[in-house]
């Protein structure tokens, strides 16, 4: 390898085999993938997005590195559209008092206060274990049902809680025992 990145000869010394290896670093990260990123380059700069970047810098910041946010509740709560029945209905009324149960919940997640985190919830809604910067499009939807104890998520978006009044242990069990889409 050190041949190849022109890097081959002998080190006489602490400092000789230093430079051996920044060398040869050099050649390996900078060198190596030179093409790549002038192709990157080139691809950014078709719709001038490139110079966008290079002259707002702090403006695509957000979309362009990532950061690590802690998630909040209220990151949750409002990343779901919440499909209700009829205004007025006996099943919009418990549909409300379930979103509360929800809130609840989602608060003493964020408090470590239950047997899951809100990553895991995320996880379990989404199939996410972070929240993208841009956001998640098309935005999931939540509806409420009765027909089950235990909440219930798929791939179409739709994360569905059960009406019971233990609501916080059946949350537990469903999402502690769900493979969160395959990701372990």
């Amino acid at each position: 390898m050190l041949q190849t990145a022109g890097c081959f000869r002998h080190a006489s010394n602490l400092e000789a085999r230093e430079n051996i290896v920044k060398d040869y670093l050099q050649c390996y990260i900078i060198y190596r993938n030179h093409f790549a990123i002038q192709r990157f380059k080139d691809g950014l700069a078709t719709l001038n997005f490139l110079t966008a970047l290079e002259q707002h810098p702090t403006e695509l910041q957000d979309f362009m590195c990532y950061t690590e946010k802690k998630l909040m509740a209220s990151n949750l709560e409002q990343i779901f559209r919440v499909e209700l029945s009829t205004v007025g209905s006996n099943r919009r009324r418990d549909e409300c008092r379930i979103s509360g149960y929800l809130s609840d919940y989602l608060l003493d997640c964020e408090e470590q206060e239950t047997a899951v985190s809100l990553e895991d919830v995320l996880m379990f809604a989404t199939g996410l274990r972070s929240l993208p910067p841009a956001g998640i499009q098309p935005q999931p939807s939540m509806e409420y049902f009765s027909s089950s104890q235990f909440p219930t998520a798929n791939t179409c978006g739709r994360l569905s809680y059960a009406d019971n009044y233990e609501f916080k242990s059946a949350m537990e069990f469903g999402i502690k025992n769900s493979p969160g889409f395959g990701c372990i």
